[in-house]
């Protein structure tokens, strides 16, 4: 099949979990056959034509003019030329900006979305922002052939609202081995010496909540919080814990083998996430061998099950903390974790799952 992925910012990745899941699908169905074309904003640091035999189309993005804005026009510009190359099959990862443009769709092109999350269930968006993510998510189920679900909570949504059939194939992860205790000394930490966070900075990621718990806790332990907290909430959380010396605003982490040995030696690895499917983040945690505490909420359950510990107020993570060193069955919850990493979520399985449901797409477009 002549395939190509839209919706990113493009590859190698070096943004997040999109961005992820086109480089490791477009190289993995090259590799069992397929012409693959990835569509790279024209500002994406790699600019050559290939990536590992992958080809690259750079588009205009206006984002870097428009802020939020330009990914309309990016998405436009995608959609554009794509109907000038005769793919057989449109894999969009998200809806936001793009299904805004179903009806410049190419015709004779089996359009599938990814419907990542329940984007206007976001506390960050206001309300007109909500609305007009609903509109967009029904022209994504408007029109596109087939739909994918990253999260049974969202395929059990889709179905029950808009009585089509969804998919449903999580994300991947790989289990990494050699995690290095010299990555903590940038960090002035010791292994089994701190707790971590990492998130974008957004409300409706338990960030503050977290925060505030651990802060009203008594332990002598340190707490890493990495991410990007150059944005007006970010900057509200450096100011409102600034006081409490035991909380490390870290900043954003890419290197790859840092964050692995951060999760891998943490005494406690929360994750605040209240939005949204299956988060990349998440499965890495667990794929790092991460004692994980979880927001409470049905998207972290339906991965984690009974091996993670869940809290829903501060309160909760206060307690969490000053009692993980009495935890008993650490080992037992971190095994089963990564069990599902090699069983559910491993990238040769997600790769799979895609072409299968493009073969099937294809094969019954063509009857």
């Amino acid at each position: 099949m002549k395939i190509a992925i839209i919706g990113t910012r493009g590859i190698p990745n070096r943004y997040g979990g999109f961005e992820q899941l086109a480089e490791k699908l477009s190289v993995g169905l090259l590799q069992k056959g397929h012409d693959v074309t990835v569509y790279n904003s024209h500002k994406h640091p790699y600019q050559e034509k290939k990536f590992r035999d992958v080809d690259i189309v750079h588009c205009f993005d206006a984002e870097h003019r428009l802020g939020t804005a330009g990914q309309f026009i990016y998405d436009l510009n995608c959609v554009r030329d794509a109907g000038k190359r005769h793919f057989d099959l449109l894999l969009f990862l998200g809806y936001t900006s793009s299904s805004v443009w179903g009806r410049l769709f190419p015709k004779n092109t089996i359009i599938i979305s990814n419907m990542d999350g329940m984007e206007w269930k976001r506390s960050k968006y206001l309300m007109p922002t909500r609305r007009f993510l609903r509109y967009a998510e029904k022209l994504a189920v408007k029109f596109s052939d087939h739909l994918i679900a990253d999260s049974p909570v969202i395929r059990s949504y889709l179905e029950s609202k808009y009585k089509k059939e969804i998919t449903f194939i999580s994300y991947g992860a790989e289990i990494l081995d050699g995690e290095d205790e010299g990555d903590l000394t940038a960090f002035n930490i010791k292994k089994d010496n701190y707790f971590m966070l990492m998130a974008r900075m957004e409300p409706e990621n338990n960030i503050e909540m977290i925060l505030d718990g651990f802060s009203a806790s008594g332990t002598d332990k340190k707490f890493v919080v990495v991410g990007n907290a150059s944005n007006s909430f970010g900057k509200r959380m450096v100011r409102k814990f600034s006081g409490d010396k035991r909380i490390l605003f870290a900043g954003p982490i890419y290197e790859g083998a840092t964050l692995h040995s951060l999760k891998a030696f943490c005494s406690l690895y929360f994750h605040g996430h209240s939005s949204g499917g299956t988060n990349p983040s998440l499965l890495e945690a667990m794929a790092s061998r991460a004692l994980i505490s979880a927001h409470d909420n049905e998207f972290n359950r339906a991965v984690l099950e009974d091996d993670a510990f869940y809290f829903s107020t501060a309160s909760d993570v206060e307690s969490l903390i000053d009692s993980v060193k009495d935890i008993t069955d650490a080992n037992e919850k971190v095994e089963n974790n990564l069990r599902k990493i090699r069983e559910q979520h491993n990238w040769p399985l997600i790769i799979d799952q895609y072409e299968a449901l493009m073969t099937k797409c294809y094969n019954q477009a063509k009857r």
